[in-house]
C-alpha cells in the first residue's frame, strides 16, 4: 500500500492572505499581520480579529431577539368593531386559507424556520470551532455558504407586514399597523446577518491544517 500524499500548505502557513473582496491571495508586508489588498484596497488579514468573540455576541443578542419576536404581536389591526393584534405564528393561522396558503407557507418558513435555523446552525458552527473540531469541514463550509446566501431573503415577512400595513388603510372603518413584535424580528433579521458576516470560515480548517490531513 503508498503511503498517504502529506497535505498541501496552506495560505496562512505560506504566509499569504485572501481577499474577501475579490479572491486576491497577497503577502503583508514584513512584520505584519494586516495589510490591504494590492488589487481592490480592501483590508486583508490572515484571520478576522475576534471573529467568535465578535459572532457570539451578535448571536446570542439574536436569539434573545427571537423570543419577543414570536411572542409579540407584529400587526395590529383597528377595526370599528374593536382591535385585534396577531403574532407571527397567529398571522399564519389567518392566512392559510385555500388561496392564501402560499403566502402563509412564505411567512412561516421566512419567519419562523429561517431565523431559527439560522441561529441554531451558528451555534454549531461556533461551537464545532471552539471544539478544534477537524471532521466534516466541507460541509461545515457549504453551511456557512447557505446561510450567507438565505440571509438576503430573511427580510420577507417583515416586508409583507409593512405592505400590508401600507395597503388595508380604510380609515375610519379599518387600519392595520405593525406592532412591536416586528421590531425584534427586524432586529433579529439584523443580528444574525452580522454574525454571519462576523465569523471567519476560515477558522474551520485550521484544526484540519494542524493534523496534517483533510478532513
Amino acid at each position: 500500500m503508498s503511503a498517504l500524499a502529506p497535505a498541501a500548505p496552506t495560505a496562512l502557513q505560506r504566509g499569504l492572505q485572501s481577499c474577501e473582496a475579490c479572491g486576491l491571495l497577497s503577502r503583508p508586508p514584513r512584520g505584519t499581520d494586516e495589510g490591504r489588498c494590492p488589487r481592490c484596497g480592501h483590508d486583508v488579514a490572515f484571520r478576522k480579529p475576534k471573529s467568535l468573540e465578535v459572532t457570539w455576541a451578535w448571536l446570542i443578542a439574536a436569539a434573545i431577539c427571537y423570543v419577543p419576536a414570536n411572542l409579540l404581536p407584529v400587526l395590529s389591526t383597528h377595526t370599528t368593531s374593536g382591535h385585534e393584534s396577531d403574532t407571527i405564528l397567529q398571522g399564519v393561522v389567518l392566512l392559510w386559507s385555500p388561496t392564501g396558503w402560499p403566502l402563509a407557507l412564505i411567512v412561516f418558513v421566512a419567519s419562523i424556520v429561517i431565523p431559527s435555523a439560522k441561529i441554531l446552525s451558528l451555534a454549531y458552527l461556533l461551537v464545532s470551532v471552539h471544539r478544534a473540531s477537524a471532521e466534516n469541514g466541507h460541509e461545515r463550509v457549504r453551511l456557512y455558504r447557505l446561510l450567507r446566501f438565505i440571509g438576503r431573503w430573511s427580510m420577507v415577512d417583515v416586508f409583507v407586514d409593512a405592505f400590508t400595513a401600507s395597503l388595508v388603510q380604510l380609515q375610519p372603518l379599518m387600519s392595520v399597523a405593525p406592532g412591536p413584535g416586528l421590531l425584534f424580528f427586524a432586529a433579529v433579521v439584523v443580528l444574525t446577518m452580522l454574525a454571519v458576516e462576523s465569523f471567519d470560515p476560515r477558522l474551520i480548517w485550521d484544526p484540519v491544517s494542524a493534523r496534517g490531513g483533510p478532513s
